[in-house]
């Protein structure tokens, strides 16, 4: 049955989910800093706040996608934000911020009897888009039978817990696998296209072969070979996953090895490229070492 939700964060993955909810019937509240990003939602008859608290105070359910756990925190807890809502009775935080930010907010609402759904998302924006996103909650089993058919609208959904901050677990194991995908992968075309081999050839081999991941199934054909640099997420969004994902395996006491060397190159390509920079042009930063570019026609 359609519902009145709310949706604070309506961005490059925010937008695309709000969207799916306006087409599936339900009625939105929104809000975010960029007029620009509400425009095509308000056009389509969402209605628009002046705050986070405003969203709040309209509907019980709102749901959140943002980039960073400090603007999470500040959004969800500071003055302003969602905890002080007059309306709301669950929060659904499909960001990433990590295990312990997700905990601590959790506890926080709880305090003011404001249920909290941990649940980060992975599929990028083509996944937003389509509907095709990995939908990760872990929240009391109640709320999430109340929540999963909406969820259900992002794409498939997985229950992975009951303890806020498990789905943040599995969105960073998540994430650092993705991130060494793109790294090992950015490396290996690299090296063999110096050699002198054809690097469309080569993502052909590799994805007919043992070889084949995420990013030479989709972004090295998507957005490298033809050096867009347009998938759509951001290095510093990258970079933040990996960070985050190694700190919680130090609190773990888990080692790294292979993780932290992939969290030192997207350092490195972080400072590099910039923060906002597509996180595909990774490979620009093997090229200039090796003084060679990957494309379509070497």
């Amino acid at each position: 049955m359609p519902e009145q939700l709310g949706f604070v964060g309506v961005g490059k993955m925010g937008g695309p989910m709000a969207g799916r909810l306006l087409d599936a019937g339900h009625r939105l509240t929104i809000f975010d800093t960029s007029a620009a990003a509400l425009a095509p939602l308000v056009a389509r008859g969402a209605e628009a706040k002046a705050s986070a608290l405003e969203v709040a105070s309209a509907v019980e359910t709102v749901f959140l996608s943002l980039p960073t756990p400090d603007i999470v925190r500040a959004v969800a807890l500071g003055a302003g934000g969602i905890v002080a809502g007059k309306r709301v009775k669950t929060m659904v935080d499909l960001s990433t911020t990590g295990p312990r930010i997700a905990a601590e907010i959790a506890a926080a609402l709880a305090e003011k009897g404001i249920a909290a759904v941990d649940s980060p998302v992975s599929g990028g924006v083509g996944g937003a888009e389509k509907g095709t996103l990995a939908v990760m909650a872990a929240c009391a089993r109640e709320h999430f039978e109340r929540l999963e058919p909406v969820l259900r609208i992002f794409g498939k959904v997985f229950y992975i817990g009951a303890r806020p901050g498990m789905g943040q677990t599995m969105k960073l194991a998540n994430n650092l696998m993705s991130a060494a995908a793109m790294a090992i992968s950015c490396e290996a075309i690299v090296m063999g296209t110096k050699a002198g081999l054809d690097p469309q050839v080569m993502v052909d081999v590799i994805n007919a072969g043992s070889g084949r991941n995420t990013a030479t199934e989709v972004k090295f054909p998507r957005a490298i070979l033809p050096r867009t640099f347009d998938y759509g997420f951001a290095t510093g969004l990258m970079y933040k996953d990996v960070k985050l994902c190694l700190e919680e395996a130090e609190e773990l006491k888990v080692p790294m090895w292979v993780g932290s060397a992939v969290r030192s190159l997207w350092q490195y390509a972080n400072g590099e490229l910039g923060p906002a920079s597509d996180f595909t042009a990774l490979v620009q930063c093997i090229e200039k070492w090796a003084g060679v570019e990957v494309k379509r026609g070497n």
